[in-house]
């Protein structure tokens, strides 16, 4: 029995192969963008990517560790920062166009997701080395995150969070859930190269600073929390823009409807270290770790 389990095991190179090399640690970068009250063209508000704006495209970069715990699944925890920015000078609806908001938020961004291989080619060009493999993934997870939205105002950056602007007095720190897919190849069983797309569902609709309705400026703690609250005064009498009277106190100013979230596309590159799984060593570690000549502590019976 113990002779045709080995034979198994290393004929099924995949399970040996990926047992002893389980972590791997690395980084990425890429370009991001959202998903909130700043975007789209002509039309009012649309589901998922149909609201994008391509030119304020911004950049991500990061870190991570990831742990194999079988060779279908997988563990992995990152950090890292995503900057994403709106302005409504971009957008073609004239009721968007002539709210003459903006923001920039740098965010930081730490996730513990589960990856789910559904692709795995362990030995690409059949060298029977399984040196070299492919795998495609599916992940979902949890995360936490530091949003802090700015503001280009005479000249500077202001942070908008604490002029609280609508009068909600919302928090820096948001839950979200990641989702997304990726692939990698892993490279003389040292090197993964591979790309990621990773989408965040938020639990805040304030990552651009814009979520309900204009509140009445007596009701703002500062001159530069009532400038900044309604912008609509910067741009004139022009006719370009909607009628003054939709940017007066109660009028909509955002859409408390739905949720801000983000998403980043990624060139991943990792290093993989050699090591052996429990699910190795529960397996297989008795088949090849004994030692039947290894000395014994016993005392020897006579």
């Amino acid at each position: 029995m113990r002779k045709l389990l080995m034979i198994f095991v290393l004929v099924t190179g995949s399970i040996s192969g990926y047992s002893q090399y389980v972590w791997d640690f690395g980084g990425h970068v890429g370009a991001s963008n959202y998903l909130g009250e700043m975007g789209g063209k002509a039309d009012t508000r649309k589901n998922l990517i149909a609201d994008l704006k391509l030119s304020k495209t911004q950049l991500t970069l990061g870190g991570f560790a990831r742990y194999q715990f079988s060779p279908y699944v997988a563990a992995k925890a990152g950090i890292d920062w995503v900057r994403i920015g709106g302005n409504d000078y971009l957008c073609s609806n004239i009721g968007r166009a002539g709210r003459n908001l903006s923001f920039q938020n740098d965010i930081i961004d730490m996730e513990l997701t589960a990856q789910v291989f559904f692709v795995d080619i362990p030995d690409l060009g059949h060298t029977f080395r399984y040196s070299n493999d492919f795998k495609m993934y599916a992940f979902a997870g949890v995360g936490a995150l530091y949003s802090n939205p700015k503001t280009h105002y005479n000249g500077s950056w202001v942070a908008l969070q604490p002029l609280q602007t609508e009068g909600v007095h919302y928090s820096k720190f948001v839950a979200s859930v990641p989702v997304g897919l990726g692939f990698y190849f892993s490279i003389d069983k040292k090197h993964r190269i591979g790309w990621e797309f990773n989408w965040r569902t938020t639990f805040s609709d304030y990552l651009d600073d814009v979520s309900s309705v204009y509140v009445d400026p007596s009701k703002l703690s500062s001159q530069e929390a009532i400038a900044l609250a309604n912008r609509r005064g910067e741009l004139g009498n022009t006719s370009s823009v909607a009628d003054p009277k939709n940017y007066i106190p109660g009028a909509k100013r955002g859409d408390p409807t739905h949720n801000d979230s983000y998403l980043s596309s990624s060139i991943t590159y990792s290093y993989i270290i050699r090591g052996r799984s429990a699910f190795y060593v529960s397996k297989y570690g008795n088949v090849f770790n004994q030692n039947k000549y290894k000395k014994s502590n016993k005392p020897a019976k006579f």
